[in-house]
């Protein structure tokens, strides 16, 4: 099962969210709250909408739930982002999980909504932020084969500390069991030389950013 969430972000209209939304009728739609306008802008009806509601018009709110999408609505002073809850109640039910609209103009907000995706209850989930022609997921160690075009931009990032024995293929500037530290900007704006690049690192996580294209 696939769910694709609806976060209050800016919006970023482009290929990959229009990639996203492809079969979205199959998928769990879920809004954190004000995502639920995004997706009203994208025509997507929604299953739930998950939040303290604060970001939504009460007239908006109660017109859709009399269309039936059901409301999630939890105190304002609580210890979770919308979008925290938001992807926890997609975790529970969808092994896939896109999230639209994730970036904005609070780098708090951004910083936040990237680091959600190491959350314990997200672990072995398939899940992506996606914006305009960007899409950014959390690797963990092992073997990672991910699918772009010639040319598009790949960075590599350590989350939490440093990234041990990192190796690539199909990158222009490879890796040869290295270390990327916690920091520095080792990883960042390599470059796909094939359509597939493989990347593996013994221990560690990685923010892996792929922009179609030369970023």
């Amino acid at each position: 099962m696939r769910a694709i969430v609806f976060a209050h972000g800016d919006l970023n209209p482009g290929p990959l969210v229009e990639r996203a939304l492809v079969g979205a009728e199959e998928a769990i739609r879920i809004a954190a709250d004000g995502g639920a306008y995004h997706a009203a802008a994208l025509g997507v009806t929604l299953d739930v909408i998950v939040g303290d509601m604060d970001s939504l018009a009460e007239a908006d709110l109660t017109r859709l739930r009399a269309q039936g999408v059901a409301i999630q609505q939890y105190p304002a002073a609580k210890d979770e982002t919308d979008l925290e809850l938001a992807l926890r109640y997609a975790a529970a039910r969808a092994g896939q999980i896109d999230v639209i609209g994730a970036f904005g103009d609070r780098l708090d907000q951004t910083l936040a909504n990237v680091l959600l995706l190491t959350l314990p209850e997200l672990a072995g989930h398939d899940i992506r932020l996606v914006a305009g022609r960007q899409v950014a997921r959390v690797l963990t160690a092992g073997i990672h084969l991910l699918t772009g075009e010639p040319g598009d931009t790949l960075s590599l990032i350590p989350l939490g500390g440093d990234a041990l024995g990192v190796a690539t293929d199909g990158l222009v500037y490879p890796l040869r069991a290295e270390t990327l530290r916690f920091g520095p900007a080792r990883g960042v704006s390599n470059v796909f030389s094939t359509d597939q690049a493989a990347v593996r690192f013994e221990a560690g996580l990685l923010l892996a950013v792929h922009t179609l294209g030369r970023a």
